[in-house]
């Protein structure tokens, strides 16, 4: 039995240890790491997957170790991918050494990794979402993935996840506005933590004006969070209103407010699984997938090319020196690449 085919048997059956070793494997892109990812997809498809993002300083982290600690009464196991910010000496992640999940220490069936934003400000790579469907495959009930909060960029999280939680500071005042064309557009939910402080009423306010006039409505179609069409047979059942986001406040370091905003949860998924929007969203994170790893291979195979002519800095010099230019150089070096496909 080859290594990958051992820690998949592992992880299938249980084996914390084989779930961690599976994930170094896919965040560093270990040799065979491809070949042991596909054969998680089979085993996906269960778990309910939370995106938590929003600015820095708004709670998330304390947030999330509430959920957590939470969905663990229940007897639900939980899943948690911590994007942090990526070290420019390493490529690690900077803040993967803190403790994290205080409630949840030592409590194995919440399952904590932290994952380096790999130079992706907005937080996920194809590595995270890699890391999700081994915590999938592995059987967590939920898993939950908290953005490193670094604006617009956040957007990437829809990539991931079922239901997108923004949460947003108390006393955001024109924050609300200034930030609506970015990621507060990609909120199923809101939440406003750190609600005892002053300002949060004022930023409930807001927020509930926002998406009264439609700013931050999470309407049901195959366009939906940024990702272009996929064709779908799927129609939204006509008695189907389409999603307003809710807002829920909360004062997580104390706990208050996690159990409304858990129903809140359990109200979204419902909404996705009776209008046929979870479907469309996970055929639309597969034609993503797919697109991204179609690039990342088309570029490997133009590096080859290019080292294969000598690296970029001869190109650089025959275009410093006049004899050429860059669109003639990007047309030679793609010509046996095209030439080859076309051959297939």
């Amino acid at each position: 039995m080859s290594e990958s085919a051992g820690l998949l048997e592992d992880l299938l059956a249980g084996k914390h240890r084989a779930l961690a070793r599976v994930i170094t494997k896919i965040e560093n892109r270990d040799p065979g790491y491809r070949e042991l990812v596909s054969s998680l997809y089979e085993h996906t498809g269960n778990a309910e997957v939370i995106g938590i993002t929003g600015s820095p300083g708004a709670g998330k982290s304390t947030l999330v170790d509430k959920l957590a600690e939470h969905y663990r009464e229940q007897g639900e196991t939980v899943g948690v991918v911590a994007i942090d910010p990526s070290s420019p000496y390493t490529g690690g992640a900077v803040l993967g050494d803190r403790i994290r999940m205080a409630s949840n220490v030592g409590d194995m069936d919440v399952f904590f990794r932290s994952m380096s934003a790999r130079g992706n400000l907005g937080g996920l790579s194809t590595a995270t979402a890699d890391a999700v469907k081994a915590m999938d495959a592995f059987g967590k009930d939920k898993i939950i993935i908290e953005t490193v909060g670094a604006g617009q960029n956040e957007i990437d999280i829809v990539g991931a996840a079922d239901t997108v939680c923004v949460l947003v500071p108390p006393g955001a005042g024109d924050n609300v506005q200034m930030l609506k064309a970015g990621i507060l557009e990609i909120a199923d939910i809101f939440v406003v933590n750190k609600a005892d402080m002053d300002g949060a009423d004022r930023t409930v306010q807001e927020l509930t004006e926002m998406v009264h006039l439609g700013q931050g409505s999470t309407t049901v179609d195959a366009g939906h969070h940024g990702f272009d069409e996929v064709e779908m047979d799927l129609d939204m059942p006509a008695d189907t209103d389409p999603w307003k986001p809710p807002i829920v406040e909360t004062v997580a370091i104390e706990g208050e407010g996690v159990t409304d905003l858990v129903e809140t949860f359990a109200e979204h998924r419902q909404f996705l699984e009776e209008s046929g929007e979870l479907t469309r969203r996970r055929r639309q994170r597969v034609a993503e997938e797919i697109r991204t790893l179609l690039r990342d291979d088309a570029a490997g195979l133009v590096e080859t090319e290019l080292d294969d002519h000598g690296g970029v800095g001869a190109f650089v010099d025959d275009v410093m020196a006049g004899e050429t230019d860059p669109y003639t150089i990007a047309d030679d070096v793609m010509t046996p690449v095209r030439d080859c496909i076309e051959e297939q």
